[in-house]
């Protein structure tokens, strides 16, 4: 219990200040394109998507880097890089410079998510390691949710608009106009709770001072005995595992839910302005919020039932089928703005409450120690899809000057996703692997 209260709080408060920062772009894009007219769809779609190529680079290498150095100190570097990156992106003027430091950003903020992972291993016995998870996946609608809320107080700084006729100019905050402001804004925060990780986290359990002597020997000693089990027990290396046809079928499936899924969060402001262009930009980015407040319920609930039953595939690919059905309907609302809110909320539900389930469907075919290899591989390569999702939405819509192909092209990818998920073997979580599945 004190390392959850510890611990998982300040993972949970750097998880969602590095969504916010992957994301803003989203909300800086409603009036960054009036002042930079060459910042087209087209644009941001190849900007906000090159964030996960960089991402991509550093991903296992993070968290390797987790396992045999610090988390602390590694999580720290993360962090205050990320932050210089986010901030930096208030200065660009070009798409070559808003290109760099998007892809900056994904090099900086690469190895956190799965350095997470690996860093509650260090503190948390399997059992107690999902619900550990759980809480700090929650981060990222979280994230969705206060991100909106506090730039939609920013966003109208230093935008000219027409009041009766005349040209009126917001006043600017320090010389920034506001989307300059939102990235500076979030990248701050960033920086300074990189330096309090330094502090606030430890490494391991015999290095906590707030724990008594007897907490950290029995700690220790329930880990140690549970990794010697798995040595034991696992008969799949990690490389085996990373070759395993299920490994690369799972690392597909979530590759195509992550393209919709940041098509979706990237261009949803978007999408608003284009189909509803009476609204303001701050009255779009509450908007925003709306679709982020069934993910969080979506998530607890199918985290439980899926314990509940001990039931993994269906509580994944159902989900996300709903989330593809909800996208198609979305695609056909504009004109009715409460009826296009719907839509994307359940479609955004659909697409981040799979998650549970999802990350314990490697431990259905693969023993523990080759399980928690793969998790970093499915991570990463699934992520890709972040490039993917946003690229197609923005050139569709600078080819074909509409949302709607894009959106039922994402739609197609988290039903293929569906579709691996559905055919894919797995054992019953209480059965043992077999040498057929080991061999797989």
């Amino acid at each position: 219990m004190k390392a959850y209260l510890r611990l998982v709080p300040i993972l949970f408060i750097c998880y969602i200040i590095a969504y916010i920062d992957r994301n803003n772009v989203a909300i800086a894009k409603l009036t960054m394109e009036e002042d930079m007219p060459a910042f087209d769809a087209k644009v941001f779609g190849f900007g906000g998507g090159i964030f996960f190529l960089g991402y991509f680079l550093l991903e296992i290498p993070g968290s390797l880097i987790v396992e045999r150095w610090s988390a602390r100190k590694w999580i720290c570097r993360i962090m205050v890089t990320w932050g210089i990156m986010a901030a930096m992106t208030a200065f660009v003027t070009t798409p070559f410079q808003f290109y760099t430091v998007r892809f900056l950003l994904g090099v900086a903020e690469a190895g956190f998510f799965p350095g997470v992972i690996v860093y509650l291993s260090h503190w948390f016995t399997q059992k107690d390691r999902a619900r550990a998870i759980s809480y700090f996946l929650v981060a990222s609608p979280i994230a969705m949710i206060i991100g909106p809320a506090v730039s939609q107080f920013f966003i109208e700084y230093g935008r000219t608009v027409v009041v009766d006729g005349m040209s009126v100019t917001n006043p600017t905050i320090f010389g920034l106009k506001g989307w300059q402001f939102i990235y500076i804004l979030w990248g701050i925060p960033a920086v300074l709770f990189g330096i309090y990780v330094l502090f606030g986290l430890t490494d391991k359990p015999r290095q906590a001072t707030w724990l008594t002597q007897e907490e950290r020997d029995e700690l220790e000693l329930e880990l140690d005995r549970e990794k010697a089990m798995h040595k034991a027990t696992a008969h799949m290396t990690v490389a085996q595992a990373l070759s395993s046809p299920g490994v690369l079928l799972l690392s597909l499936a979530y590759f195509g839910i992550v393209t919709a899924n940041y098509g979706v969060e990237l261009f949803l402001p978007s999408v608003i302005k284009a189909w509803y262009p009476e609204l303001k930009p701050s009255t779009i980015t509450q908007l925003t919020m709306i679709p982020s407040l069934l993910v969080i319920p979506g998530q607890l609930f199918i985290g439980w039932s899926s314990d509940r039953f001990q039931e993994r595939r269906w509580h994944s690919v159902v989900p996300v089928l709903i989330g593809a059905i909800f996208l198609v309907l979305a695609a056909a609302t504009q004109g009715h703005l409460w009826l296009t809110l719907l839509c994307f909320t359940v479609a955004a539900a659909g697409m981040k409450s799979y998650m549970p389930a999802f990350w314990s469907l490697p431990t259905l075919f693969l023993t523990s120690s080759a399980a928690a290899g793969s998790v970093g591989m499915i991570n990463s390569i699934g992520n890709l899809g972040g490039f993917l999702g946003p690229y197609v939405m923005g050139e569709v819509k600078s080819r074909l000057e509409s949302f709607t192909y894009g959106l039922l092209f994402l739609a197609v990818t988290s039903t293929c996703s569906a579709l691996l998920i559905s055919f894919l073997r797995f054992r019953n979580p209480k059965e043992p692997i077999s040498e057929e599945e080991h061999s797989g």
